[in-house]
């Protein structure tokens, strides 16, 4: 493994940003910084032997200050929407932001993913880690309790990059983290994913609103445009689903503590990446807000491995609260084939 950082530049408001770079054996090469413990690229050979980024993203600090669309970022303290950026716990009513209309989205106005947060960079033979970490305070964009969240970005020769998270609170509290990786397999920039194909171990599916807010539903995907239990490009059924893909799958059950979440490949470079994690879910999600001004839409999909969507509203749907004494605990392996 080769593992080394450097000084990648100054935010706005004065804080130094690092940047990570991590290469395996077989010359995939992962960029990190930082500011959001973000992914800036992640560079992967084809059939061939011709290395392309993977992962979208900007070409300076400015734009990964701004990151509208969380290319690469963590996001938290809850990923995904809270309806009506509300909810009780305990008896208490929270309210949160409601920045994405009606609804709370990705940790709000300033998330975990517009923060710098502490890094280290921890080499070994096999592997190179950079741990990142960040406390959120008791009452932070509106959510209750301290919170003292680590993540752990891994990439080993074997060709594995891994997302790992804990985090522990002193006051209960809704916690949900991930990685919002946006993957092109053709390459950033080269087009849309339309034609790429994804196989998902997802037997069920949560329909949405009008709003991309679960409606309560865990719908079967078979014989449905939400159906990738053989690989299938993903624009096939795309044009059956208002809006395209923003949807969480529900993973089938697993003997493993990793379970498969699918694999997606792209045909024409045969790139091909599979999917595992310890999540119950995975918020297929096919770039459909992307407007054209850095890239087009449907330029990437992103596979967020997380619990369910407005989970803390939804009272069937697996809890998110963690409570002082406990540890929150998150792993997902990319695996490049």
């Amino acid at each position: 493994m080769q593992a080394s950082q450097s000084r990648y530049g100054t935010t706005a408001d004065g804080h130094a940003v690092t940047e990570f770079r991590l290469e395996g054996a077989r010359g995939i090469r992962v960029h990190l910084i930082d500011h959001g413990a973000t992914v800036t690229a992640v560079m992967v050979p084809d059939r061939s032997g011709k290395v392309a980024n993977v992962c979208l993203g900007y070409d300076s600090l400015a734009g990964w200050e701004q990151n509208p669309s969380f290319f690469g970022c963590i996001v938290g303290r809850v990923a995904n929407r809270i309806r009506n950026g509300r909810f009780t716990l305990d008896g208490t009513t929270y309210e949160l932001a409601r920045n994405t209309g009606e609804h709370h989205l990705h940790g709000g106005n300033k998330g975990f993913n517009k923060y710098v947060w502490k890094s280290k960079l921890i080499r070994a033979a096999d592997r190179a880690t950079v741990r990142f970490s960040h406390v959120s305070p008791d009452g932070d964009e509106g959510y209750p309790g301290t919170l003292t969240a680590v993540a752990e970005y891994s990439l080993t020769d074997a060709g594995e990059l891994s997302f790992e998270y804990w985090a522990t609170t002193k006051k209960a509290t809704p916690v949900n983290l991930t990685n919002h990786a946006y993957w092109n397999l053709a390459g950033a920039g080269s087009g849309t994913i339309l034609g790429q194909e994804i196989e998902l171990d997802c037997p069920f599916y949560l329909p949405v609103d009008g709003g991309l807010m679960p409606t309560g539903e865990i719908l079967r995907t078979a014989g449905t445009p939400f159906d990738f239990s053989q690989f299938k490009a993903i624009g096939r059924d795309i044009g059956a689903v208002k809006g395209g893909y923003d949807h969480c799958f529900v993973l089938g059950k697993r003997a493993e503590e990793l379970g498969l979440v699918g694999t997606a490949r792209d045909p024409v470079s045969g790139r091909a990446m599979e999917v595992r994690t310890t999540m119950p879910g995975v918020q297929l999600y096919t770039g459909n807000f992307l407007d054209g001004s850095t890239f087009p839409q449907h330029a990437a999909f992103c596979l967020e491995t997380q619990w369910f969507p407005d989970s803390v509203n939804i009272g069937h749907f697996p809890p998110v609260i963690l409570r002082p004494g406990q540890t929150y605990h998150h792993r997902t392996v990319h695996r490049f084939l």
